[in-house]
């Protein structure tokens, strides 16, 4: 199973947040487990280290598992495939809030 185009930025930001909060992989793995994630502690820790692709549906788990251990913390959160540019989206512009895109 090769990377998908998002999962380096989806793992950089998902380690980002733990580490803010100082939320070990241990402590993420168990609560992404006991939320229906099927991939084992070493998995996860390959995946983080960037050793290892995941599918998307468990890369989301994780993220949701850890924003739910962050959810009483401020500071960065994790983000889901869903929330990051897409890959035919790559080249164009980011979009600017409060400004409108200009017609094709």
């Amino acid at each position: 199973m090769g990377f998908d185009i998002n999962e380096p930025e989806q793992r950089r930001k998902l380690k980002a947040a733990l580490s803010a909060a100082r939320i070990s992989t241990a402590a993420l793995w168990l609560h992404y487990f006991s939320i229906g994630g099927s991939v084992g502690e070493y998995e996860v820790e390959a995946y983080l280290q960037g050793m290892l692709s995941i599918p998307e549906l468990e890369r989301d788990l994780l993220a949701m598992a850890a924003n739910e251990l962050l959810n009483s913390q401020s500071g960065p959160r994790a983000p889901y495939a869903d929330e990051l540019p897409h890959p035919d989206s790559a080249g164009s512009e980011p979009d600017v809030p409060g400004e409108e895109a200009e017609p094709s």
